[in-house]
């Protein structure tokens, strides 16, 4: 059994125009499942195909057509559960959510109500190096997604793809324990690096593969810490449901303009009514959409051509032992492990193949100097190529990991290094036969080095008594033979024999 006692966050904390309010936000995500097939269905989930090419006639409702369940969608969500430090329910059931829309061929959606698969949880959210709260997941079902319908083609006629119909979706509802827009958005972050290193979900705000519904409500300080003594959700505001968010930046947007436009409602003295919105990003405000349904108006029922789903503790046990390292504990490794700061490590395990890179490119090397060098060099000369992902970076992790290799030797220089990262980047090629062949090799001979020192001392005269006056104006005098040797000799070396011979 999960000890999930709660302390609750500081809130957001917003003037209205008589008294202060604070927000209360839930959120249902809807992550869907990585799986080649749907749900109930063989058919592919393939995306961005061609319209209405990836439907099976179970999921265009033939008729005599029946359901039959995917068992690694259901592994997916399982796997989903305990990545999440949920209750796995051995015993669960599908439901039937019945309304009428186009793109919905059955007339209703199978989801889970009365028994999900999923039971609670908690995700510990990040909200800057050193901070973390955490927001209780109250359940995840499993329900399949419904098509879509286009009505930008035409003037006077609107189309339905059914693409998408019957596709597996994770639904991951939370408690109301999100306190700010910032946070709402700093928890959809962390579920969906969880998702993405269990690799339950591609998390593709875009495509429409992850999305967001958000509760939102307001309350005068105090009534939420009453709630969460009491349980009783009188002490809160009433609701507004914000449906399908696809992007951090408006869901931030979309909770502050929601709460200004309740907090303007109760303080003129009217009733904030609960219903259904949506977010529109040009105007930068929500608009009603429907009066928001409850259990009921769905007319909810045991779905009949579905077996309740038993499971065996020893299969759960199973994909338990199979889980990877997740975000929380590589992040923790990276710390303890090679010295990073709470910063770095966040940075390099934000996404799974920017810490997946890193692991492969440290090998032997220094974690520190080979996180500076993803961090730095790399991340920042792809952010200057188009954003380009990590998965097509031109230096893999192998050839980074030579460059370090070669820094950490003093075979070169860090500013050879840097030359050296440009010609692999553009150029590819073999770190260490590049160094060879292009002559790049760090100068260590001290007699050679000695001769440069010598030969800038001699010519500069008025600048050895300055610096002799001055010790920090030593460093003019290393720059000189860096700049005489092509920068390559050994700094380390140069600034000691500078230091000699100036008798400093």
């Amino acid at each position: 059994m999960l000890d999930l006692t709660y302390e609750p966050p500081k809130p957001k904390v917003i003037a209205g125009a008589r008294h202060d309010w604070e927000l209360v936000i839930g959120m249902e995500v809807h992550a869907q499942v990585s799986s080649r097939a749907k749900l109930f269905s063989g058919a592919s989930t393939e995306f961005g195909a061609e319209p209405n090419s990836n439907v099976s006639f179970v999921d265009a409702a033939m008729p005599g057509m029946l359901p039959v369940i995917n068992e690694f969608c259901v592994e997916q969500a399982v796997r989903t559960g305990l990545g999440l430090n949920a209750r796995i329910n051995l015993v669960s059931a599908f439901d039937r959510k019945n309304y009428f829309y186009p793109d919905l061929p059955q007339g209703y959606q199978i989801s889970q109500l009365y028994h999900p698969l999923v039971g609670e949880g908690e995700i510990l959210v990040d909200m800057e190096p050193g901070v973390a709260r955490t927001v209780r997941i109250e359940r995840i079902h499993m329900e399949q997604d419904a098509g879509k319908s286009i009505h930008d083609m035409d003037p006077e006629m609107s189309f339905v793809d059914l693409n998408r119909t019957g596709i597996a979706l994770m639904e991951i509802v939370s408690r109301p324990d999100i306190r700010g827009p910032e946070e709402a958005a700093a928890y959809v972050a962390k579920l969906r690096q969880i998702l993405r290193y269990l690799g339950t979900c591609e998390g593709n705000m875009q495509s429409g593969n992850l999305r967001a519904d958000v509760n939102v409500s307001v309350c005068r300080p105090g009534a939420y810490e009453r709630f969460i003594e009491t349980g009783d959700p009188g002490h809160l505001g009433t609701r507004c449901e914000i449906k399908n968010m696809n992007s951090m930046r408006f869901i931030q947007q979309a909770i502050d303009h929601e709460a200004r436009r309740q907090i303007a409602i109760v303080e003129a003295g009217g009733t904030v009514e609960q219903e259904t919105r949506l977010y529109d990003p040009d105007k930068g405000e929500t608009r009603s959409m429907r009066t928001k349904e409850e259990a009921h108006d769905y007319r909810y029922f045991p779905d009949p051509d579905l077996l309740p789903l038993e499971l065996e503790q020893d299969w759960v046990d199973s994909i338990r032992d199979s889980l990877p390292e997740l975000p929380d504990a590589k992040k923790a490794r990276f710390v303890n492990d090679f010295g990073l700061s709470e910063y770095d490590a966040g940075v390099l395990t934000a996404e799974v193949e920017a810490a997946a890179y890193f692991e492969a490119a440290r090998g032997d090397n220094d974690g520190k100097l080979t996180a500076n060098w993803v961090i730095n060099e790399l991340f920042g000369r792809l952010k200057k190529d188009d954003d380009t992902p990590i998965t097509r970076s031109p230096v893999s992790p192998e050839q980074l990991g030579k460059i370090v290799a070669l820094i950490q030797s003093e075979a070169i220089s860090g500013k050879i290094a840097k030359d050296l990262f440009e010609i692999v980047y553009t150029e590819g090629g073999d770190p260490e036969r590049i160094v060879e062949e292009r002559g790049m090799k760090q100068v260590t001979d001290t007699a050679a080095i000695e001769e440069a020192v010598d030969r800038i001392i001699a010519e500069n005269p008025e600048q050895v008594e300055k610096a002799r006056e001055k010790p920090k104006l030593a460093g003019w005098f290393v720059g000189q033979v860096m700049k005489a040797t092509g920068g390559k000799a050994n700094p380390k070396a140069v600034n000691q024999i500078v230091q000699d011979k100036l008798g400093l």
